[in-house]
């Protein structure tokens, strides 16, 4: 999809197109200008030539629960995004705000593609629309959205936020700030200019272990931005917005999920506002996941020290469902 051009062809039009057309690609969910009634024909075969609507991706269907797609960019790079479909017609897309990561996490299988670039705001709503434009055949819509795929959102700053504001225009796709969450690994002057943006969109943290050391071990942003930097920046955004936090804890089998981990977790949250999503990690050749039992233990633990829980469970195992899985098992390499 190309519609950098649009705003060069509509000089010498009505300003009330630039509307018409926003409505049309983002409310109305075109593939083809054809599509677009409310244009002049004329206006529509330029449109066409120039700002041509169609997304390429190669995708994966899961058993009904999940939906992942490799989306291929104008430059050949290639993305993950996913859709996640729950009970009472709650449709999740889980964008990409890069290609690739420069975070390098051991137990995420994007960092081990490397990083080649950011996206632009348009490639960020692209995934978007694809499955928007999936659903609206089955009668449904996209209802959340989390930027929870391949990339870091905060080392994209401009360009994730400049994507809300569309998916959030009342004139296009209108979805609520609320229903969008950003989850970052740890930036901490991403969060604080977060905090001032003045939308209610969600926040979360990337936590995954309750120290420095052992985060530092799985997770290299922690060597430049400790975690004690981490929970500062995390305290203004709490001051300033009201918001809470969700702080993601993945699961790995003796890795980050022991009992003295868990009583560590309570020290480190106790008295914050926000809960602990415990996340069914996804096997990797590094890691294994942990036994429903000591997620179980885990979780009780963290409870009787009054931290609320609630539990991701694992969607499409069998589409490599894992943030760069996908993309790592069909050699889909950004170099």
């Amino acid at each position: 999809m190309n519609i950098q051009g649009i705003n060069e062809i509509l000089i010498d039009q009505p300003k009330y197109r630039q509307q018409q057309i926003e409505k049309a690609i983002y409310g109305e969910f075109i593939s083809d200008w054809s599509e677009a009634i409310a244009l002049p024909e004329h206006l529509r075969k330029q449109l066409a030539e120039a700002c041509p609507l169609d997304i390429h991706a190669e995708e994966t269907i899961s058993s009904g629960d999940s939906r992942k797609a490799l989306i291929i960019l104008e430059d050949e790079l290639k993305i993950e995004a996913v859709l996640m479909m729950h009970k009472g017609d709650r449709n999740t897309v889980c964008v990409s705000s890069q290609v690739g990561c420069p975070m390098g996490c051991l137990f995420c299988a994007t960092g081990k593609l490397g990083f080649k670039r950011n996206l632009t705001a348009d490639e960020i709503v692209e995934q978007v629309l694809y499955f928007a434009r999936q659903l609206k055949k089955e009668n449904k819509r996209v209802t959340n959205i989390v930027f929870m795929g391949m990339g870091e959102p905060m080392v994209n700053y401009d360009n994730v936020m400049a994507a809300i504001r569309i998916l959030n225009n009342p004139n296009g796709f209108n979805l609520g700030a609320r229903r969008m969450s950003i989850s970052t690994s740890g930036i901490p002057e991403g969060i604080r200019k977060f905090a001032r943006e003045g939308l209610e969109v969600n926040l979360a943290l990337s936590l995954h272990a309750p120290n420095n050391e052992l985060r530092c071990k799985i997770m290299p942003v922690s060597r430049r931005h400790s975690l004690e930097e981490v929970m500062d920046a995390l305290r203004e955004y709490v001051d300033i917005t009201h918001r809470k936090i969700m702080f993601e804890y993945i699961m790995i089998k003796d890795v980050t999920d022991t009992p003295e981990l868990a009583h560590e977790l309570v020290k480190l949250l106790s008295g914050w506002l926000g809960y602990v999503n415990l996340i069914n990690y996804n096997q990797t050749e590094m890691f294994a996941p942990s036994t429903r039992e000591r997620i179980e233990e885990f979780k009780q633990i963290l409870e009787d020290g009054h931290i609320t829980v609630v539990q991701r469970y694992t969607f499409g195992q069998d589409i490599d469902g894992a943030c760069g899985q996908l993309a790592a098992r069909t050699k889909l390499q950004i170099d």
